[in-house]
């Protein structure tokens, strides 16, 4: 057999392909060795030529998201965020394979790796094939991955019966491969594309309500009916606390702005209160040092949290606004209510005497500092059970356009 060596000619490479030929074609990562992924046949001589063992699974290409269904069952909606983001690139997804996609590609298994090539002859050639390409990369097993014509050549000349040559590969690293098929997600081989990239997409896809506000006027009603619709309610103040335990940098930050506080590692919270309650500039100072690494936590914490699956999140923070938090929102939701109430709410609540009540609201921001900076109020003026359906129809409202 005569290896042939193509640069444009995928007409007749993919007709090859369709007729149980096998042809190495270029990607952004490396060169792969393709065959007609629904071609049995076809598939186990391209176990024998790479001498793959035939326990290891194969992946299939595919031109675009649009093939997803055509190779895949029970797809999530995680699955076509990814693949809209990263295809054609270096991402494979890993599904419950649907049942005509031959035994011997799923080794056996269950599920099936997809990947959209970011190259232009590839995409072109499985357009015009009208078929998946089983396509590891061109190389006898165990041997590095081929990133030029010439490499794959020099493995399998006389072996295959074609190569198209479309350059040099830009990435030379093989592709990520996360599995989608059952929760939490995991990254199975880290390639090309990093896990927070994929994370953060997840992440950008999810629906993040903020609720902020002053005490007393409903935020726990609020965030109850959130984690009743299946939330991770995330609250700033408790990832800050946490942080004080656990981020010896943070403490570093605060002792060298305020020495004193900080003692063999562990916070004097007193008298940090007090270098910075009775100043101004000196709070300001404090926040610039922590609502940093607060935002880090907890976009740390919605990365994961997606990778197990999750859609919904809310973020419940008294300074959501001056923080930067709200960035991370798709809506922000400021929780108001009368004066008399929050003060008898924050009375039977803290056990505290009505002039304590006010002092602590007067301490606060006004309403107004929230309900102009919100894209939404939700005005508490009713009682618990009205109150809770009003936030379950607005929360709704966001979830259903998300």
């Amino acid at each position: 057999m005569k290896t042939v060596v193509w640069k444009n000619e995928t007409g007749q490479a993919a007709a090859l392909l369709r007729d149980g030929g096998l042809v190495a074609v270029p990607t952004e990562t490396v060169y792969g060795l393709a065959c007609n992924g629904l071609d049995a046949e076809a598939v186990e001589r391209l176990y024998e030529v790479k001498g793959r063992p035939s326990v290891k699974p194969l992946s299939l290409m595919v031109p675009g998201p649009d093939s997803i269904d055509d190779c895949c069952r029970d797809v999530p909606a995680a699955a076509r965020v990814l693949a809209g983001r990263f295809w054609p690139g270096p991402l494979t997804l890993v599904l419950p394979a649907k049942e005509h996609v031959p035994a011997i590609v799923r080794a056996g298994g269950d599920t099936i790796g997809l990947r959209c090539p970011d190259h232009p002859l590839t995409l072109a050639l499985l357009r015009e094939a009208g078929v998946p390409f089983a396509a590891p990369s061109a190389n006898p097993s165990g041997e590095a991955s081929p990133k030029d014509a010439g490499a794959v050549l020099r493995y399998f000349d006389g072996k295959i019966e074609a190569v198209i040559d479309g350059g040099p590969c830009g990435l030379g690293t093989e592709s990520t491969i996360v599995s989608l098929a059952e929760k939490p997600y995991r990254v199975l081989r880290q390639g090309a594309l990093p896990e927070q990239e994929i994370a953060d997409a997840l992440v950008d896809a999810m629906t993040v309500i903020g609720i902020t506000g002053g005490s007393g006027g409903g935020k726990t009603t609020a965030l109850r009916v959130l984690e009743s619709l299946g939330a991770l309610v995330l609250d700033a103040d408790q990832v800050y606390r946490e942080l004080l335990t656990s981020d010896p940098e943070l403490l570093d930050d605060i002792e060298a702005r305020f020495p004193g506080t900080v003692t063999s590692g562990v916070l004097n919270r007193r008298a940090l209160a007090a270098a910075v309650f009775s100043d101004a500039g000196a709070l300001d100072d404090l926040n610039r040092i922590a609502h940093p690494r607060v935002i880090a936590e907890t976009k740390r914490r919605l990365r994961a949290y997606a990778m197990q699956g999750g859609t919904l999140a809310a973020l419940d923070a008294i300074a959501l606004l001056e923080s930067g938090l709200d960035a991370l929102c798709d809506r922000c939701f400021a929780v108001t209510a009368p004066r008399e109430a929050r003060i008898a709410r924050i009375m039977a609540r803290d056990a505290l005497s009505r002039e304590e009540a006010e002092r602590r609201i007067d301490a606060q921001r006004p309403d107004t500092y929230y309900t102009v900076r919100c894209g939404s109020v939700l005005y508490n003026d009713a009682d618990e059970a009205s109150f809770t359906a009003r936030c379950r129809q607005k929360f709704m409202e966001v979830i259903s356009h998300g």
